[in-house]
Order: structure tokens, then C-alpha cells, then sequence
């Protein structure tokens, strides 16, 4: 079993930065491809990025390409999300995942473990 604890959310202004933290336990982090998603209050989980076992590959959803970084330090069991220029509409619950396989993708159904979430809430 593999065991996820985000961190790092809160409440910021429009156009500020926060950093997600995800802390991974129970196996061998460097086996799997990690991702993050937001749920947002009456919406569907979405994508928002993904990274592979070796972080030499990953990709983002449409609304934070070119705002948000992934990126994961495996010495550390940890990935993180560095989020900037942040907008209302990035408010939502985000949620830490991995797949077993080196591959990320941009779909929840194939992910094996989840976090618990983290509350990330923007204010215009």
C-alpha cells in the first residue's frame, strides 16, 4: 500500500503562489508516476499534472500550462506543485495520486492511490 499526505494549501490573493507538497510512504516512490488533480465544489476531479517515475517527463492540463510546475524529488519521497498567478478559479481541493507504472496520464480512473486532499482557495 502506498500512503499520500498533501500539504500546503491555503488561502491567497489573486495572482499569488503557493506550493503543494505531497509526502509519499509504503513503497518504493521512484516505481510510480505521480499527479495532481483539483475537485472543485459541484464539478468533476480534473487534471491538473502529472510527472513520470524519473520526472524526465510531464504535462498539465489546458487551464495551467504555463502557471503551474510540477516536479518530484524521490530521495525524498515527495512531488510537489508550484502554482503561480493564481486565479479564482484555481479554488478548489487538491489531490496528490499515483499510478503503478512509470507513465503518468491525465485521467483519474487510472490512478491506484490518493491523498486526502488539500484546500486551495484564491480570492479576487
Amino acid at each position: 500500500q502506498v500512503q499520500l499526505v498533501e500539504s500546503g494549501g491555503g488561502l491567497v490573493q489573486a495572482g499569488g503562489s503557493l506550493r503543494l507538497s505531497c509526502a509519499a510512504s509504503g513503497r518504493t516512490f521512484s516505481s510510480y508516476a505521480m499527479g495532481w488533480f483539483r475537485q472543485a465544489p459541484g464539478k468533476e476531479r480534473e487534471f491538473v499534472a502529472a510527472i513520470s517515475w524519473s520526472g524526465g517527463s510531464t504535462g498539465y492540463g489546458d487551464s495551467v500550462k504555463g502557471r503551474f510546475t510540477i516536479s518530484r524529488d524521490n530521495a525524498k519521497n515527495t512531488v510537489y506543485l508550484q502554482m503561480n498567478s493564481l486565479k479564482p478559479e484555481d479554488t478548489a481541493v487538491y489531490y496528490c495520486a499515483g499510478r503503478d507504472g512509470t507513465m503518468w496520464y491525465p485521467a483519474t480512473r487510472l490512478y491506484d492511490y490518493w491523498g486526502q486532499g488539500t484546500q486551495v482557495t484564491v480570492s479576487s
